[in-house]
């Protein structure tokens, strides 16, 4: 559960019950500083006076916020929208995309008029009936360290569940899922965790459960019956990556349990890295030890507009032949959404 420094309410967020709630859970809280803006400069609020001082800061820090606009982002291939209810993580990712995203505003967000940005999902879910609409809600954020105190996500379940052509998603690497186990979500929202080897969570992703935490969560919300998904990722090929990823999947299936009510799916993603995304990195991170030589990747135009530097070919062809093969010989319920 993430417990911040300081937590800063825009203007209007204390008109809304989860934005009350929040107050009222850290009122009492002395080491932590409840600011009340009058006007929305979030970030004088919060030190530093430039990125590197920004970020580690702004890690620090929970926005209780008001959505204003409500026209929602495409979020292909992962759903058809984004939903809107929060943004930032609190996990400190070196390889992160959100470090370029969200730039000097790396701050957790949590929108508190959700009420309003489910109703306008629903004028989304209107637009396309009779097909279904799949609402992707973790395109910008880790939305469960908020969880235990916001409920935003329980509301959300809850208001998919009972609603017959819409369909929520969200990915996490953190284990607060204890609120959400007892909700009837009519299978209506699919939980998926992002999962790596020791050496990757040790090396890049500080500020993040344990792989073992992880499958722990997992497979609770597995029991909660759940329709459940992992994406592994970024993949990073160094030595012995064949045994850690293969050792990181026979643990995940000798933890899962029996019972299980849908076919588990999977997400491959190999790192990649854009130069923008490079510069950000290499300034809020001096030290870091990335492999990010341009001359050992090859470039690849995007589906926005911009390139990514990407393993060589020969080298996706054995990362997709390696994940295939152990995928399928460990797992038997299960659909391979894609390799990448």
């Amino acid at each position: 559960m993430f417990i911040p420094k300081r937590i800063i309410f825009e203007k209007g967020a204390l008109h809304y019950e989860t934005g009350k709630q929040i107050y009222r859970h850290f009122l009492q809280d002395n080491d932590i500083e409840l600011i009340e803006l009058n006007n929305n400069k979030i970030k004088e609020n919060i030190p530093g006076d430039n990125l590197y001082e920004l970020y580690r800061e702004g890690k620090k820090t929970l926005v209780v916020g008001v959505k204003k606009g409500f026209k929602f982002q495409s979020c292909k291939p992962s759903a058809h929208y984004q939903l809107p209810l929060l943004s930032g993580c609190i996990g400190g990712c070196q390889y992160c995309y959100l470090n370029t995203n969200l730039g000097d505003k790396p701050y957790m967000r949590v929108n508190v008029n959700v009420e309003e940005i489910l109703a306008a999902a629903q004028d989304y879910i209107n637009e396309r009936q009779p097909e279904e609409t799949i609402f992707e809600g973790s395109a910008t954020s880790d939305p469960i360290p908020v969880e235990p105190y916001s409920n935003v996500l329980k509301q959300t379940i809850e208001f998919f569940s009972n609603n017959q052509k819409g369909r929520f998603r969200f990915v996490t690497k953190y284990t607060d899922v204890d609120t959400l186990l007892d909700i009837d979500h009519k299978d209506h929202t699919e939980i998926r965790f992002t999962l790596n080897t020791n050496t990757v969570i040790q090396n890049y992703e500080s500020r993040t459960p344990s792989k073992e935490k992880r499958i722990e969560a997992c497979r609770k919300v597995i029991r909660a019956g759940y329709p459940t998904g992992f994406i592994i990722a970024p993949v990073f090929l160094y030595d012995n990556w064949k045994e850690d990823y293969l050792s990181l999947l026979v643990d995940l299936k000798s933890s899962l349990p029996e019972q299980i009510d849908h076919p588990l799916t999977f997400e491959v993603i190999s790192h990649r890295y854009t130069t923008r995304a490079k510069n950000v990195i290499n300034e809020v991170f001096p030290e870091h030890t990335l492999p990010m030589k341009d001359e050992e990747r090859s470039y690849k135009y995007g589906q926005f507009g911009y390139g990514k530097f990407v393993y060589p070919k020969d080298a996706l062809s054995e990362i997709t032949a390696f994940f295939q093969k152990e995928i399928d010989a460990l797992f038997e319920n299960k659909v391979i959404k894609y390799i990448i």
